[in-house]
């Protein structure tokens, strides 16, 4: 946003996989929230929050290289819950995988990984489709090439969140109204 010289409204997915989540009928005293890292936390704490106020679990990691994380510990509790793991992007499933490996050895039931953008560059895949997660929720903001695909694979549409976007700015309607 800091970019333009006229205003602009951040458009996120987040609407789109709530409503997808919602359909999944998950208790919600199953349910916590993970975020993959710490600079998720707010990312993790605003999708909590729409999920009847889940508890919030982060991945304490360190980086020690480009595209290259380890994963030190777990703040918070996901034994024998459902953990949702929200993130913005999946570029080499590094970070989410070893994430999710670390809730399982904590007792987590399942294990969801939530993200807007599917990067998926190599391992991604071999990662992703191992096993570590029950469902790998993406929207199509990036295409996913049909060789990508894999058997828990979920690719929602953000088309109609966009269309509503651009017919809320054309009647000089709030944006901002969608997204709370």
């Amino acid at each position: 946003m800091g970019y333009f010289d006229i205003p602009v409204d951040h458009v996120h997915c987040q609407p789109v996989i709530l409503d997808y989540l919602a359909s999944k009928t998950i208790a919600s005293n199953d349910l916590v929230v993970v975020s993959p890292d710490v600079g998720g936390v707010a990312r993790a704490r605003a999708f909590a929050k729409k999920l009847s106020d889940a508890p919030l679990a982060i991945v304490d990691k360190r980086r020690h290289g480009h595209n290259v994380a380890e994963v030190m510990n777990l703040i918070g509790d996901v034994k024998g819950k459902v953990a949702v793991m929200v993130d913005d992007m999946i570029d080499t499933a590094g970070t989410i995988a070893k994430g999710a490996a670390l809730l399982h050895q904590e007792g987590a039931r399942e294990v969801y990984a939530c993200c807007t953008h599917a990067v998926f560059s190599p391992p991604a895949i071999e990662r992703l489709s191992g096993g570590l997660f029950q469902e790998v929720i993406i929207s199509n903001t990036i295409p996913v090439a049909e060789k990508n695909y894999f058997p828990q694979l979920t690719v929602l549409s953000v088309a109609n969140l966009l269309g509503e976007t651009i017919w809320r700015v054309h009647d000089d309607c709030s944006v901002s109204s969608i997204f709370q």
